[in-house]
């Protein structure tokens, strides 16, 4: 009964046997207790040092219990003190252990991809998980080169998507895919079929966006493919919908290059031509994609611009929105 408050069993007989007399000795607790008097001298030190005993002055040393309900209210209230801490302790683990335990069942925020194939796979992946938009943005390196695949273009799972209606498609396109030789007959045919494209200049790196549940960004600085971070919902992704959207408010529409009826002398070259500048391209990057030189380029660029009675690229461009050729 005593260990419940820390009291061993020697010094609990020895306790009690001050009871009755009211004072003893060593010597006369020996012969109540029928310890030897040595454990009975140990275990007189600890009751005194517990407060539970105490010692008179002179020879033979006489000792005298403690009232028991001063004592034991003494005992239960430390015992319980230290109940209480254990329990404060008991509580500050368990909090742990379900948070650890909740930490292991939540999917994680970021998803790091590693190697070109798996990279490849978690693209394709996202794209089939959506269900009703993907947005993307359009950046090298890619898989697929454009115009390996004729007029299906890097994307294919995008063509299939459009072409069974499952999902709408937004893709910005940063400068340097659309001067890529061959890109734009991949881009204009992704509009036919469907999809929403504009122009945005550089962008910080190549994304696809799954309605609003997922995400995949590819560093830009990953030139082989190598490198992806699969985003789950988490105030990152929010982040990256909202510089998509943003990307997307700024940037310059694309949109098929069919000469309209109004206008026949403006072609689909002219066209292409504008798209190019709204996007940011350099004379260099133009010249590339049309095959011309760059005096070339600025031979067009001279006279477009005369046709459109602008001084600079930038007011040739609001002219052209202002007509609707863009």
């Amino acid at each position: 009964m005593w260990e419940t408050v820390g009291i061993p069993e020697v010094e609990a007989k020895v306790y009690e046997a001050l009871i009755a007399p009211g004072q003893a000795t060593v010597a006369g607790l020996a012969g109540r207790t029928g310890l030897t008097p040595a454990r009975i001298t140990r275990a007189l030190t600890t009751l005194v040092g517990r407060g539970l005993v105490t010692r008179t002055p002179g020879r033979p040393a006489r000792y005298a219990a403690v009232a028991p309900s001063l004592a034991g209210s003494v005992l239960i209230a430390k015992r319980e003190h230290e109940l209480g801490r254990l329990q404060q302790h008991l509580n500050r683990l368990d909090e742990a252990f379900h948070a650890e335990q909740s930490a292991r069942q939540r999917p994680r925020s970021v998803e790091i991809i590693e190697g070109s194939s798996k990279v490849y796979r978690a693209f394709v992946q996202i794209q089939r998980s959506a269900r009703f938009e993907v947005r993307s943005f359009d950046k090298p390196p890619y898989f697929v080169p454009p115009g390996e695949h004729g007029d299906e273009g890097p994307n294919l799972e995008e063509r299939d998507h459009l072409q069974a209606g499952r999902v709408g498609y937004r893709v910005v396109y940063d400068a340097e895919s659309v001067a890529l030789p061959g890109r734009m007959d991949n881009i204009l045919e992704g509009i036919r079929r469907g999809e929403r494209a504009r122009a945005g200049g550089t962008l910080p790196a190549k994304i696809v966006i799954s309605d609003g549940a997922a995400a995949i960004v590819s560093s830009a600085a990953d030139h082989r493919n190598e490198l992806a971070y699969v985003l789950h919902p988490s105030s990152l992704l929010d982040l990256t919908i909202g510089l998509f959207e943003a990307t997307w408010d700024r940037a310059t529409p694309i949109t098929r290059t069919e000469t309209r009826i109004d206008d026949e002398t403006f072609g689909p070259q002219e066209r292409q031509l504008l798209t190019l500048l709204a996007s940011g391209a350099t004379d260099a990057v133009i010249a590339r994609t049309f095959g011309w030189s760059v005096r070339t380029v600025q031979r067009h660029l001279h006279a477009l611009l005369e046709r459109l009675g602008a001084r600079t690229r930038f007011q040739a461009g609001m002219e052209a929105v202002r007509r609707d050729w863009l």
